[in-house]
């Protein structure tokens, strides 16, 4: 395993209206992908990750039970399916964020993880799931109405490439994950989003790179570009960027177009880094009870 590594991510924008049916979300945002995915291969990306539920509209801005539609098994449903053949074809590993059905009536907001010969490797499904209003127009990240708090914990997948991670969106606010990801090996963490201006973005450029820096390896945030219809709760900002184990940015995207992001990594650098600063050595889990036992 090489350790230099190109790393591809994908924001873009959402021209389906809100409005029509799921079916035709799906299809088109299912196609423009494709087609992203093929360009960032051919500019040799080896692992390509995609933003927060691509396949549609950030839908959780209403609370409306039709997007349950939108829903699929994994990996068993198509659309799973459809990007293994894609990435055994093209000779890549794809982190293929997408809403998850369970049985007969149980969601998530999940992230399949495919290898570069096609094998599905596992999932994370999001841990932490917001539930807040962004106005008095009734919009906001209403997540808990779709999905439920995942239940894999903090997996770490062993690709053709790197070991990978995947936290999710809101996940990003909180380090207990982003320390356990390191624990368990990561060298590359993704974290494909739908966020938008206002409150949280100045930390968007924040959090991350200190959660790269105290855990030693390479972060990678994605975030989708432009206000969806009808709800119009804001602007995504874009802005994905990759950041190294230093908390330098590898390569950073526009606000406002959408956008494949290159950047090429040297997973040397994160032995480099833990050998530096050693948070790893130093770290005390046994003075740590105290995080999960007391309540607020």
């Amino acid at each position: 395993m090489s350790d230099q590594v190109r790393v591809g991510i994908i924001q873009a924008s959402n021209d389906v209206d809100g409005e029509k049916p799921v079916s035709i979300h799906k299809e088109k945002a299912i196609e423009k992908h494709i087609n992203l995915v093929k360009q960032a291969a051919a500019k040799g990306a080896k692992i390509i990750c995609l933003q927060e539920i691509f396949y549609g509209p950030y839908f959780c801005s209403e609370q409306n039970v039709k997007w349950y539609e939108a829903a699929e098994e994994v990996p068993n449903g198509p659309t799973t399916k459809l990007f293994q053949k894609l990435a055994k074809n093209l000779e890549t590993v794809i982190v293929l964020p997408i809403y998850e059905k369970e049985g007969i009536s149980t969601y998530y907001n999940t992230a399949a993880v495919i290898d570069a010969d096609g094998s599905y490797l596992g999932k994370y499904r999001k841990n932490h799931i917001p539930h807040v209003g962004v106005g008095n127009d009734g919009y906001g990240f209403w997540e808990k109405f779709y999905f439920k708090p995942g239940n894999l914990g903090y997996p770490v997948f062993d690709t053709a490439y790197a070991k990978i991670g995947v936290y999710i969106c809101y996940d990003r606010h909180f380090p207990e994950g982003a320390r356990l990801l390191g624990l368990n090996g990561a060298e590359i963490v993704f974290n494909p989003s739908a966020t938008v201006a206002g409150l949280s973005e100045y930390l968007w450029k924040l959090e991350q790179p200190a959660h790269a820096v105290a855990n030693g390896y390479f972060l990678a945030a994605i975030n989708r570009v432009g206000t969806e219809s009808p709800w119009k709760m804001g602007e995504f900002y874009g802005q994905s960027y990759i950041v190294d184990p230093r908390g330098e940015f590898v390569a950073v995207a526009s606000r406002d177009k959408d956008e494949i992001l290159l950047g090429d990594i040297d997973r040397k650098k994160i032995r480099e880094v833990r050998d530096t600063w050693q948070f790893y050595r130093d770290r005390r889990p046994e003075t740590y009870d105290d995080m999960t036992e007391l309540i607020p």
